[in-house]
């Protein structure tokens, strides 16, 4: 792979671009950040401003893509912030296939990143509570995966994984850790299902509502990125995992230094955005905390499973910091659960 990730060839680009009706290209600008296997470039021609990416595998993508597309499209039907697809010249498609490559090209959206003022993070709340909202009656041929983090079988498979002498080794440590983890998902997980988690309503939702997937401009969201993780689920799964990553405090370098704390200014913030648009009722309420101590969980275990590090983070650091974060909210329950009562 070329240095700085995946890239374009000039010939890639014009045997792609010769399906798009997108008239003369005047600039062509490389786009870094986010998956070093898929390249991005911007494109400014006479007839407005693109972005084309190419995924990283092709025909195994179908199905997800072309799921994800109808999602946009139903959603930039309703008026939701979407960046638009635009479909080949000839096919009226979204999605192109050339050499097992899966091609997308989309408006380019103008925006800047999320600044972590309340207005910013009140506004995401609300979009998430219209995202479930417009995607209430959707309906596709294709069908979304039916799964969610919440008393997972594949979540406690890899924390017995992470604990077992295999992976673990001589470091009790981790073994420790990853018990510590396992009972704190267990009683959450218990608890969520006290509150009628099996008899709620599903539908599609998001899967990955996190800063990084969203654009502004000033404190408002002008666009919504990244459909790959859509599935059939409670909304309230979403809203728990929105209100963990706008909360959890990290950023330091090593997560032995994270501290234990969430910002529970942007958890009430968020949660607050939600409700304006949509109503929560007692038990969805009352699931909010341990849902996020269940996906915090979920989300961290798979990839240190996989490759004994979260990205380019010790695992076993990681892991501790997560259990930190699990006892902080459980510690501090009764105060969050009135600063969030419904």
């Amino acid at each position: 792979m070329p240095r700085g990730g995946a890239q374009f060839s000039s010939e890639e680009l014009v045997r792609v671009l010769s399906h798009y009706d997108v008239g003369i290209v005047d600039k062509v600008r490389r786009l870094s950040g986010g998956n070093r296997r898929v390249p991005k470039t911007v494109l400014i021609s006479e007839r407005g401003k693109f972005l084309l990416k190419r995924r990283p595998k092709g025909k195994d993508d179908l199905y997800r893509v072309a799921l994800a597309h109808a999602v946009q499209s139903h959603l930039a039907e309703k008026g939701f912030p979407v960046t638009l697809l635009v479909a080949t010249r000839d096919e009226n498609n979204t999605i192109l296939q050339l050499n097992n490559h899966i091609y997308e090209l989309f408006r380019f959206v103008t925006g800047s990143r999320y600044d972590g003022s309340a207005e910013a993070t009140l506004d995401t709340g609300r979009q998430l509570a219209n995202f479930h909202k417009h995607l209430a009656d959707f309906a596709h041929k294709w069908k979304p995966l039916r799964a969610s983090f919440h008393d997972s079988a594949t979540v406690r498979r890899h924390l017995k994984t992470l604990g077992s002498d295999k992976m673990a080794g001589p470091d009790k440590k981790l073994q420790a850790t990853a018990e510590s983890l396992m009972s704190a998902y267990n009683s959450s997980s218990a608890r969520v299902n006290q509150c009628g988690f099996d008899s709620w309503d599903q539908q599609v939702v998001h899967g990955d509502w996190h800063p990084g997937n969203m654009l502004f401009s000033g404190q408002k969201i002008v666009a919504v990125l990244d459909f790959d993780s859509i599935r059939i689920a409670p909304p309230v799964t979403d809203l728990a995992n929105g209100m963990l990553q706008f909360s959890i405090v990290g950023g330091r370098p090593n997560p032995a230094d994270w501290p234990d704390y969430f910002d529970e200014d942007k958890l009430v913030e968020f949660l607050n955005g939600y409700r304006e648009e949509s109503k929560l009722d007692k038990n969805k309420g009352g699931s909010l905390l341990d849902l996020m101590i269940e996906t915090m969980i979920a989300e961290a275990v798979l990839p240190v499973v996989a490759t004994g590090f979260f990205g380019n983070l010790s695992g076993l650091d990681f892991l501790k910091m997560i259990l930190r974060k699990a006892k902080w909210l459980n510690k501090n329950r009764k105060q969050l659960t009135q600063a969030i009562a419904w």
